[in-house]
């Protein structure tokens, strides 16, 4: 019983997060005009349940590139309607379209100058007619079974504003580089900050021998860097790894490595990635191929690496 009734919640909630996007008409693409087009703030608005998907809606815009906040309609109405400016463009969320401190302020928000946006559920409703423009939020019924609480309601609603915020990043042209801007702190800000020149090892630290060299002075290289590699050089180009995996593939084929050269025991074509790439793309590569190290460099077309960078100094970044 318990079970059934966590599945009908969610199929109630689902098929009213369809039934939104069937709904998704000219008036969402007007909002997101008048939202690019204007030159202040959005400023979102709402009470209770409503006010609580609106104080997500406006931080997601906000950590988005479009500047936004959330003002509380009961506040608004006893002084913090100085807030709002010209050029604004305010985000009124009520499912009834009725919500009495909401409907209070739609006359001042007017006459301040800014735009409404009225998300509703009732097209009928005073602030569905106050709007500039209306956007529906209307479900054929919550999931709760005694029809009371908000539930599919905000869920829309909730919907409805990530559509407008993911409508907004990309008309703006909205970069990754961008959003690190707002998320410095925390995993997140350091896998969009940080570059894979910062964490690299350069210069002196990058474990490199020629192709013609024992394997007694490579393995010399491999273990006086730390890295567990070394790339291998002919006619001053990278052309190889030599890694702890060649190392036991070796001996287990029966290979006298003390007595082959470098060249005979690397693979060639090593994985290489830029030094203004982000750090995360190395962890993707890395990933991807299964190994533990990339050679660095300026851009494609160099021939000697400025640094490698190992799966080690991602996870002390914090970026894996």
């Amino acid at each position: 019983m318990i079970l059934e009734e966590a599945r009908k919640v969610i199929r109630i909630e689902a098929a009213a997060l369809e039934r939104l996007a069937d709904a998704i008409n000219g008036e969402f693409e007007r909002a997101v005009r008048l939202i690019l087009s204007s030159h202040g703030r959005v400023v979102v608005t709402g009470m209770g349940k409503s006010g609580l998907i609106g104080q997500k809606i406006a931080s997601t815009m906000a950590s988005t590139g479009t500047p936004a906040f959330f003002l509380h309609p009961g506040e608004a109405i006893h002084g913090d309607l100085g807030m709002i400016i010209k050029g604004d463009v305010v985000i009124a969320i009520s499912n009834s379209g009725e919500t009495e401190e909401v409907v209070r302020i739609l006359p001042v928000i007017k006459r301040l100058g800014a735009s409404l946006i009225a998300v509703a559920g009732n097209q009928n409703s005073t602030l569905a007619k106050a709007g500039d423009v209306f956007l529906d939020i209307s479900v054929k019924e919550e999931a709760c079974p005694l029809g009371l609480a908000p539930t599919a309601s905000t869920t829309a609603t909730l919907a409805m504003g990530d559509a407008l915020a993911v409508a907004l990043l990309q008309e703006r042209g909205f970069r990754p580089e961008d959003f690190a801007l707002f998320h410095p702190g925390g995993s997140l800000g350091k896998r969009l900050i940080t570059r894979v020149s910062d964490l690299m090892h350069g210069e002196d630290a990058i474990p490199l021998v020629d192709a013609a060299v024992p394997m007694s002075e490579a393995l010399f290289v491999i273990t006086s860097k730390g890295l567990g590699i070394t790339g291998v050089t002919e006619n001053g180009a990278l052309a190889g790894i030599i890694t702890d995996g060649d190392l036991r593939r070796a001996l287990g084929k029966g290979i006298d490595i003390l007595h082959a050269k470098a060249c005979d025991l690397m693979t060639g074509k090593p994985k290489r990635i830029r030094g203004d790439e982000l750090a995360a793309k190395a962890l993707q590569v890395m990933e991807q191929h299964s190994i533990t190290s990339l050679f660095v460099f300026d851009n494609e077309k160099d021939n000697l690496p400025i640094g490698v960078i190992h799966l080690h100094d991602l996870l002390k970044a914090g970026i894996a």
